[in-house]
């Protein structure tokens, strides 16, 4: 069939008119969102270089920041040491830190990025040059000395109780790589994290790999289910989605099989992390990793989960026997009963059942522009500030479909800006992840260095026929990252060492998490929950039903990151309450912790990658949770866009990144004690309100 000239022209003229409307109903952040990212023509060739950095016009420049970085780096240690110091050493301290993390944390940004091939080299190299200086900075007995008689004796020069609270937190950094050890032991620390960091890149690797498995040895029903080479089959993942339970059980069994490689790599991992705790002097390497924390010692972690343990488990085993019961007549079995190849599955079946929709159908009320007016909105409402699009001058972009906003305050005017990196291309990381490319301090002159971060999502490109849609999940998603950017934005530290995300593991996730409360409350969603097309706000219904399905089986999901939490421990904690190998580790804490069975001959742990990244740390998920819940309960669940909340909010919690500790910061806020069992109630608390919403929406 030909296309008609007339037919064409009337679609053409109907879509300028849809189009036209757009324009005029959306705001103008909402309609820069919706419409594709254009690359401006450049007629005169003056690039202002990346990030407005006039170094960074070519590659080459990576070059000369890295090498300005280390000789003003030299300049500054001579400072520190120096008898006739005039200045607060945490000040010296903080400007070489911030010089060197300028260059470190763009190139590290640029390095997995940037689509061309010889800026990702050069930001590479300016990477391990800066990490060569660091090294070195890590060996200066001098500095350390210097530093060490400040945090002992106190400074020369007048010092406030933050001075005294980063001067710790950079002697600990100090001595992570045992500067504070003798000669031999400090050789020992070197080559033990050296040698962690490549058990660690190993065991990565390994986790990502599929199994393979004889195609024999797999039940005939379900083979064609599984990629296959030859005789062997290919299992690369839990096919949790499938709607045969043979196959979910037969990924979870083949994709878990026990790995000798992998069982090595993470024992000797565990082994060696316990080792270097105890050369620099730690009990144990969860005593190492959570000092300075909020929860500062794993005894409150481990009373934390154990309270959660006992809270959980008639909680989640309500779920499970749910579970039982819709795959007994999914099965029309009543025998059969549920495993934990099956919990993803039900869940994700149950949340289809709650919606009364697929997911699909909510896209076209997300559109990515909508979603920003709604996030601009409740900045405007809770701070009093604004996201505001802002035209980039010629080469200030890694890439054509870039956005850049300035964060303005109504009446502080510019607080800094976030680069949005939203959409999918090919060779970029497939994460969603927050970025900072600088921090921002006070400057000597009485000015604030304005903070720059960005956000990067995989969105879908934005197409002519209309904008790009998020699903619900990427819609908690978007919230999620621009809780870590608010942070940076909002943060106002004299020392850029403590700013915004620079704070403890966990309490970095509390704003982000907080974001996902507003994201799940119908009141914020009906400020911009609108189809793209007709405007038209999603039902009443819908809206309930897509808030209220977010918090299904939260008892059986919490009790899982408890479980988690747990195993974790155990492995970074004393060797003798481990067992002879990591399996017989996870057998044990599962039978404690979690409402499911182990699985013979499975060893799940062997994919658990969190292991090298949150070493003794994967608890802080739940923590953040926990004090995120108790903020939105406290502040924020009566009237989500309340200014008083907002305001205080940012000036007692956000504008301290880490500049207070966070234990401290938190108890003031809350007005309470933070112990196992107020971090643990405010976690069941919310499972229960949840549990009656569910129980009601069902009934419905």
């Amino acid at each position: 069939m030909f296309w008609k000239p007339y037919t064409a022209k009337c679609w053409v003229k109907q879509w300028r008119q849809q189009r036209r409307q757009l324009v005029t109903t959306w705001t103008p952040l909402a309609t820069a969102f919706n419409s594709p990212p254009f690359k401006r023509l450049n007629l005169t060739r003056n690039e202002v270089g990346l990030f407005g950095m006039g170094e960074l016009r070519s590659y080459e420049g990576f070059y000369l920041m890295r090498e300005n970085a280390s000789d003003f780096a030299e300049t500054l240690i001579k400072e520190a040491i120096s008898a006739e110091r005039k200045r607060n050493i945490v000040q010296i301290f903080d400007e070489l830190s911030d010089t060197l993390c300028k260059v470190a944390d763009l190139s590290e940004f640029i390095r997995i990025a940037h689509p061309n091939a010889k800026y990702m080299q050069a930001a590479e190299d300016a990477c391990i040059n800066i990490s060569s200086t660091v090294e070195h900075l890590n060996t200066h007995k001098e500095l350390y000395s210097a530093l060490s008689r400040v945090v002992q004796a106190g400074d020369v020069v007048p010092t406030t109780e933050i001075d005294h609270h980063v001067a710790k937190l950079f002697l600990f950094d100090f001595e992570q790589s045992g500067i504070h050890l003798k000669e031999e032991e400090r050789q020992k620390v070197v080559r033990l994290n050296d040698y962690i960091l490549q058990l660690g890149q190993k065991f990565m690797h390994g986790a990502s790999q599929p199994t393979a498995f004889p195609r024999g040895k797999v039940p005939e029903s379900i083979r064609n289910y599984f990629p296959s080479e030859g005789d062997t089959i290919l299992v690369s993942g839990l096919y949790t989605s499938s709607t045969n339970p043979q196959a979910r059980e037969a990924a979870y069994r083949v994709f878990l099989y026990p790995s000798v490689k992998q069982e090595e790599l993470l024992s000797d991992m565990i082994k060696c992390r316990h080792v270097l705790a105890r050369t620099c002097g730690f009990e144990t390497y969860a005593h190492r990793a959570l000092k300075a924390s909020t929860v500062e010692k794993p005894e409150m972690v481990e009373e934390f989960i154990d309270v959660l343990t006992t809270e959980l488990k008639p909680r989640a085993d309500k779920d499970f026997r749910t579970m039982e019961n819709m795959k007994r007549r999914e099965c029309g079995n009543s025998d059969v009963t549920v495993a934990v190849w099956d919990t993803p599955y039900f869940t994700s079946l149950m949340k289809r059942i709650a919606l009364n929709a697929s997911a699909d159908e909510f896209l076209p009320y997300f559109s990515l522009g909508g979603c920003m007016e709604g996030l601009n909105n409740l900045l405007r409402s809770l701070y009093g500030i604004s996201l505001q699009n802002t035209l980039m001058e010629p080469g200030e972009a890694w890439h054509s479909d870039i956005y850049k906003l300035s964060v303005v305050h109504e009446k502080e005017g510019l607080l800094g800006y976030i680069y949005c990196d939203f959409f999918e291309r090919e060779n970029k990381p497939n994460q969603d992840c927050h970025f900072t490319i600088r921090g921002g301090k006070l400057m000597p002159d009485g000015s604030y260095q304005l903070p720059i971060v960005v956000v990067m999502l995989n969105l879908s490109q934005p197409r002519w026929t209309g904008p790009t849609l998020l699903t619900p999940s990427r819609v908690d998603n978007l919230f999620h990252e621009m809780g870590h950017a608010m942070h940076s934005m909002l943060a106002r530290t004299e020392y850029q060492h403590v700013t915004g995300t620079r704070c403890s593991t966990d309490f970095a996730e509390v704003p982000s998490v907080l974001m996902e409360y507003f994201a799940s409350d119908p009141r914020v969603l009906r400020t911009f929950a609108r189809h793209f097309q007709t405007h038209k706000p999603m039902s009443e219904n819908m809206l309930q039903r897509l808030c209220n399905s977010k918090n299904l089986f939260s008892a059986s999901e919490t009790q899982l990151q408890v479980f988690y939490s747990a195993l974790d421990q155990a492995y970074h904690g004393d060797p003798k309450n481990q067992g002879s190998n990591t399996t017989e580790t996870l057998r044990k804490v599962q039978e404690k912790h979690y409402g499911l069975p182990y699985v013979e001959e499975t060893a799940w742990q062997l994919r658990f990658s969190h292991l090298v990244g949150y070493g003794a740390k994967y608890y802080s998920y739940l923590i953040s949770k926990s004090i995120a819940s108790q903020i939105w309960q406290t502040y924020f669940e009566k009237n989500p866009f309340n200014r008083e909340a907002g305001e205080k909010y940012r000036r007692e919690v956000l504008a301290h990144g880490g500049g207070v500790p966070s234990r401290n910061l938190v108890a003031n806020f809350l007005n309470c004690q933070l112990t196992a069992e107020s971090l643990a109630k405010g976690l069941i608390h919310e499972i229960d309100v949840n549990d009656k919403k569910i129980e009601d929406l069902i009934k419905v």
